[in-house]
């Protein structure tokens, strides 16, 4: 995993709930009241995560509404996740639930980082992306306040393989949302497969790094960041998903290490 140096980029794996990326002007609205959800949500920064339970090999975390919360998102909910190690299987396993009286509108993502190059003399036009089927798709691109436009570049054309270089994100991360796999793999030409992230159930992915900086991220995404032409209303945001009230939801991605 990348090591979080401050100096590039400070985070490892933030988890996104209960949005995706930005929102038009910073806010949604919910029958008519508006409100103010971060960007990616409001686990990333949360001092109120609790962790739950914790064994040799797997540990859960837990985040639950209160009155602040309702502040900047309109719902009553409990966010849990679960990470489990199986040989070298890392799981991450997210549940949510809705205690509220009425319907809730959620994404939820992950944002995993990973160290690129990997191993010692590589340099990161070393690495490309392997993934599982042949792809032909579009990047979805960000405007200045990082929504998705109505312009796409085509990236994958008929090929499995995105070589990385150290000027493939300036222009924000790569958005998928048409993408036949549902795994991806980065790989080393010198050294072979580093890891694979399987994304099933996931109908986003995003591919980002700070340009020219020594990581990656494969972000599975059940939710996308808003669009530029967004009427800010939570129920006609894209990607939304609805939990009825008492009902739960379960999602879950993999990465494996070789």
């Amino acid at each position: 995993m990348w090591r979080a140096d401050q100096d590039v980029w400070g985070s490892h794996a933030p988890v996104l709930f209960p949005i995706i990326g930005a929102l038009k002007n910073g806010e949604l609205f919910y029958k008519e009241k508006s409100y103010p959800v971060p960007k990616h949500g409001l686990v990333r920064h949360s001092e109120k995560v609790e962790r739950m339970e914790q064994t040799s090999d797997s540990i859960l975390f837990k985040l639950k509404w209160d009155e602040e919360s309702l502040k900047k998102y309109p719902f009553k909910f409990e966010f849990l996740t679960h990470y489990s190690l199986e040989d070298h299987t890392l799981t991450i396993h997210h549940t949510v639930k809705n205690p509220g009286d009425e319907m809730m509108y959620f994404s939820l993502g992950g944002h995993p980082a990973f160290n690129c190059p990997f191993f010692d003399g590589d340099e990161y036009e070393d690495y490309y992306l392997d993934f599982e089927e042949k792809e032909t798709d579009s990047t979805w691109l960000l405007d200045n306040s990082g929504l998705v436009s109505t312009n796409r570049t085509l990236i994958l054309n008929d090929t499995s393989t995105l070589p990385l270089h150290k000027d493939l994100f300036n222009n924000d991360a790569l958005i998928f949302k048409e993408l036949r796999s549902r795994k991806v793999s980065l790989v080393s030409k010198n050294h072979g497969k580093v890891l694979s992230v399987n994304f099933d159930g996931f109908p986003y992915l995003g591919i980002w790094a700070k340009p020219a900086s020594p990581f990656v991220c494969i972000e599975p995404w059940l939710g996308i960041t808003d669009a530029s032409d967004s009427t800010q209303k939570i129920e006609e945001k894209e990607g939304m998903l609805i939990l009825d009230p008492g009902a739960e939801f379960e999602a879950e991605y993999s990465i494996t290490f070789y």
